[in-house]
């Protein structure tokens, strides 16, 4: 391999066909001169543009189709013809520098084209020379070369990750690779459900018990996951009837007037709340909106009087507090107006044992969270939220639906393959990557294989093969033609 020009952050190699190097490969340009080391990665393999080149390729296209017999080279050229032939042109982007054994983000030098050796480096050697911790470790997959990769529960600690690629690639197996990962190391996460996928992570791919068994807990609203009103206090129950349910300002003041008469009777039930509403004066066309509300939290079977059947979300996370666990909030089922509520409910109820110092810290996985979070929801949670200790995890076939600034803001991207161009063209947005490397790299992406951008790397893009899981897959499209028709 020689070097062959540098424009920018930009650096194309000439390569000889038999050169084992792909898209994702990283290379290591040293110059002896100067004992400095180039570090890039391929993000396109194209063929030489040798002058005359078309017109030799015309030439030999004629002459095969009128010249027939052994092929007579008397010189013994044509070898060396075909090696012209079939040059490739590396094209690759600048990653680093290494001087004095020190990795600096610096790419204004000019190695030397005669005295420039050009090797393919193994990516767990180049994340091991720029020092990704070794701690904690969450093995991924294995990368093009063969070699395990694994990032570190530190990457995803206090973080913004985001999780997508279109849909059949493997972006919830990815998801649910990371959550078990957490919950090895004790930490608490939360699932937002939205399709019922991650319901099985206690169940072995047979259907029996595996190792996570006791440490995931599905919860399914209106079944095992319900609520009194009595656990929730004001600031709660006002995002669920403003958020929710849509409850206008006027009758929100008379709300806060009729729960802080219902706390200072000590009698916070459906049943009372109910009562309140009918003898309230005031206007009526306040009543009518809070009946209207309060029959919305009755239908949605969420809430409950008996005491004995509501779920405490503090006892809940008890179980949680030695030795890690994943809390799955089932969704699939689950009505749009209804999900608001569950959703309202456990935000609400996260942020204020966060603000309590209840809980340490929560992981929140949020599937398709387009579909059931209000925008404000986006910036308070990568924002306020995050100091809070809530870090929350984005998993989304529709990148578009998630704001610039998000992407701006998140720290590891978990890229799938992508074929269109408006979804490349949003998510190379990000501020750790640039965007040629993800539109060339993305749309080759085999299913089941991703592209790691961001911190959880070192910020050197690594494309790498998912591992399996002895997990029950949950989820999947129910099919007509399971079988094959004779």
């Amino acid at each position: 391999m020689r070097l062959y020009k540098k424009e920018g952050n930009s650096i194309q190699i000439l390569s000889a066909p038999s050169d084992d190097v792909e898209k994702g490969d990283y290379l290591l340009v040293e110059d002896t001169t100067i004992n400095r080391k180039l570090i890039t990665q391929v993000i396109d393999v194209q063929f030489a543009a040798v002058p005359g080149l078309l017109e030799e390729l015309l030439r030999d296209s004629t002459s095969e189709e009128q010249i027939y017999g052994e092929d007579f080279d008397p010189l013994g050229v044509s070898s060396h013809i075909n090696h012209i032939q079939d040059a490739r042109m590396l094209i690759c982007k600048i990653r680093g520098t290494i001087q004095n054994d020190t990795l600096r983000v610096n790419s204004s030098w000019l190695p030397s084209r005669s005295k420039s050796g050009i090797t393919k480096i193994p990516i767990n050697a180049l994340l091991a020379h720029v020092g990704c911790n070794k701690e904690l470790p969450i093995n991924i997959g294995v990368t093009n070369d063969g070699s395990p990769l694994s990032i570190t529960a530190h990457d995803l600690d206090g973080r913004l990750n985001i999780i997508t690629g279109k849909k059949g690639t493997g972006k919830s197996h990815l998801s649910k690779l990371l959550v078990l990962g957490l919950v090895d190391y004790k930490a608490t996460v939360v699932v937002l459900d939205l399709n019922g996928e991650y319901t099985g992570l206690g169940l072995s791919t047979k259907g029996g018990e595996n190792q996570y068994s006791s440490r995931v807990h599905v919860l399914t609203p209106g079944a095992n996951f319900k609520v009194s009103l009595a656990q929730m206090g004001l600031s709660v129950i006002l995002k669920i009837m403003i958020h929710a349910l849509g409850l206008p300002g006027t009758s929100t003041r008379e709300f806060k007037h009729i729960w802080k008469t219902l706390c200072q009777q000590r009698n916070i039930s459906l049943e009372a709340l109910g009562e309140a509403i009918k003898q309230s004066g005031g206007n009526m066309h306040v009543r009518d909106a809070l009946f209207s509300r309060y029959y919305s939290l009755v239908n949605s079977g969420f809430f409950t009087d008996n005491e004995e059947s509501a779920t405490s979300f503090e006892k809940l996370f008890e179980k949680t507090k030695n030795d890690g666990g994943a809390l799955v909030i089932n969704l699939k089922d689950v009505s749009a107006v209804d999900r608001q509520i569950v959703l309202e409910y456990t935000l609400g109820n996260l942020v204020k044992l966060l603000g309590q110092w209840k809980l340490k810290s929560v992981f929140l996985f949020a599937e398709e969270a387009h579909l059931y979070l209000r925008e404000t929801y986006w910036e308070d949670i990568v924002t306020r939220m995050r100091h809070f200790g809530l870090f929350t995890n984005f998993v989304t076939n529709q990148p578009d639906t998630i704001k610039e600034n998000i992407y701006r803001q998140a720290d590891s991207i978990f890229l799938f393959n992508f074929t269109n161009g408006r979804d490349l063209e949003t998510v190379s947005k990000a501020a750790r990557v640039d965007s040629e490397t993800v539109k060339s790299i993305a749309q080759e992406l085999p299913p089941h294989h991703c592209l790691l951008i961001g911190k959880a790397v070192n910020d050197f893009p690594v494309m790498a093969k998912v591992r399996a899981l002895d997990i029950k897959t949950m989820g999947q499209t129910r099919l007509f033609f399971t079988e094959v028709m004779d």
